[in-house]
């Protein structure tokens, strides 16, 4: 079965437009080094938890909105080997383009696919 990884990440609400075209160049660099598919999703109906939830996972602000995304990969050795190489394009460099959100608040991880229906 494919591998996936999986983000979730705030992103300032008024920085929607910047963050869609972040997420096309880095779906183009992620597809020309294996990636099979990338899935954006703008925040709609994102409750907020008393104890988790995706608003407390990345410590969302007022002014944020959450952003879920998946990346599906042939397998986990293929994703493995481009991780190198979309790490080192010159695109998507920080000295070249800003993703529109905190990286360290991004929160992030693969995972073996058990059921596809």
């Amino acid at each position: 079965m494919d591998y996936i990884d999986g983000f979730v990440a705030a992103v300032p609400s008024d920085r929607k437009e910047d963050y869609i075209e972040f997420a096309q160049l880095a779906a183009k660099v992620f597809k020309e080094n294996g990636a099979l598919r990338i899935v954006e999703c703008w925040g709609d109906d994102i409750p907020q938890g008393e104890v988790t939830s995706f608003p407390l996972s990345v410590q969302l602000k007022e002014d944020e909105t959450v952003v879920f995304s998946w990346v599906v990969w042939p397998s986990r050795e293929v994703r493995d080997e481009a991780y190198p190489k979309i790490e080192a394009d010159p695109r998507i460099q920080p000295d070249v383009v800003s993703p529109p959100f905190d990286g360290k608040r991004m929160i992030y991880g693969g995972f073996n696919m058990i059921v596809d229906e």
